[in-house]
């Protein structure tokens, strides 16, 4: 009896929930509602086909983009290129932190070896044009999410993380033109185990009605 009981409290002080509902695909409103993402160092594979990639990245691009400048750019990396990029990540991370351990190289081996479907998001805003940058990096990280999207609605799970990859100047050259950077590196595979819910946060944290500003 202690024990189911100890149980039951460490589960009500758990920050999580178990997600048996999310990434409902019932309904669109369902999978909004439901959407989570999962972390690229649990995916397992295989990622999606090469057909369901022309769709999911075709639903990505039907996207929020203010003057149709198509502000960004999807970098597919192909398993068998798994083994050059972490060779430059390695080497870049060499330069970005020269007293990085052995153990800090075989993360970035690692993370270059996750499992799935890997796309390199690119921020490709067009410079000098009357639509702010700020509205074209807003766009593209609405592709993003449409990519999260799609990619759960066909039976996946996706990921997106940053990292200090994406700061890298040589990382940066490697996927980008002159005028880009990279918006981080999204992951589309399989869940190793059961999603969880995160904590969200409530309304009325985050949402306010407008009061007029006194004269």
């Amino acid at each position: 009896m202690k024990r189911i009981l100890k149980r039951i409290v460490e589960r009500c002080r758990r920050p999580y929930l178990l997600g048996s509902m999310l990434n409902d695909t019932s309904s669109a409103l369902s999978l909004l509602e439901s959407r989570r993402s999962a972390k690229p160092r649990e995916l397992v594979g295989p990622g999606p086909s090469a057909s369901e990639m022309e769709r999911i990245l075709t639903i990505a691009v039907r996207t929020p983009d203010h003057g149709m400048l198509s502000p960004w750019r999807f970098i597919t990396v192909g398993e068998d290129q798994r083994d050059a990029f972490g060779a430059l990540l390695r080497q870049a991370l060499v330069e970005s932190d020269p007293r990085a351990t052995i153990a800090h190289h075989e993360k970035e081996d690692q993370f270059a070896h996750y499992a799935g479907q890997l796309v390199v998001l690119v921020s490709a805003p067009v410079p000098n044009h009357k639509i702010p940058v700020w509205e074209q990096e807003l766009s593209c990280g609405s592709a993003a999410l449409n990519m999260l999207l799609a990619a759960h609605a066909l039976g996946y799970v996706a990921g997106w993380v940053t990292g200090w990859r994406t700061y890298s100047e040589r990382v940066r050259q490697a996927f980008c033109e002159p005028n880009e950077r990279i918006a981080g590196f999204i992951f589309i595979g399989h869940p190793s185990r059961e999603l969880e819910e995160r904590v969200r946060p409530s309304l009325s944290a985050v949402t306010r009605a407008w009061e007029l500003p006194r004269p």
